[in-house]
């Protein structure tokens, strides 16, 4: 993991609103695409032929069979809840407001998530939480990235003693 100022004081799983600093930026994951896994993804949640069948995506416009957007969202969601995601203090997320697939993600390729803290808002309304906004970046092992998403965490605040 990197930080773009200084080591950082409160490890990921332990933190609260308050440990989320504008500018940081981490970066984490190893996670293998695997040709089975494409294909299991693609099965069930997103069967177009470039995601299911190899001479179907030879003759596509990706020249090969490629993972499905989704699937490359769905590991970059697994990669935040093992490593940034804090369980004391996650409240959920309201949403997303942009999510871009950049480049196709291919069996083979490993992915890794560098996350960067953009905004950071106690609420006005609620005082026992705030918002976090990420810009999350999915980096092949060619460091390309393929997909950005900019989305948003609520957290609980620190209590108070």
């Amino acid at each position: 993991m990197s930080n773009a100022a200084a080591p950082i004081p409160v490890p990921f799983k332990e933190r609260f609103f308050e440990d989320y600093p504008v500018g940081e930026i981490a970066e984490f994951g190893d996670y293998l695409i695997t040709e089975a896994e494409v294909l299991s993804f693609a099965a069930q949640y997103d069967p177009q032929p470039f995601h299911l069948d190899q001479a179907a995506a030879a003759d596509s416009i990706y020249g090969g069979l490629i993972a499905s957007g989704w699937m490359t969202a769905s590991v970059a969601m697994r990669m935040m809840v093992d490593h940034y995601i804090s369980p004391r203090s996650s409240m959920g997320s309201p949403g997303i407001d942009e999510l871009r697939w950049l480049r196709p993600v291919r069996p083979g390729d490993r992915l890794r998530l560098r996350v960067s803290v953009v905004d950071a808002r106690a609420s006005q309304s609620k005082p026992d939480r705030g918002m976090v906004q990420f810009l999350e970046e999915v980096v092949n092992q060619e460091g390309t990235t393929v997909m950005t998403l900019k989305g948003f965490g609520m957290y609980a605040r620190r209590p108070t003693a």
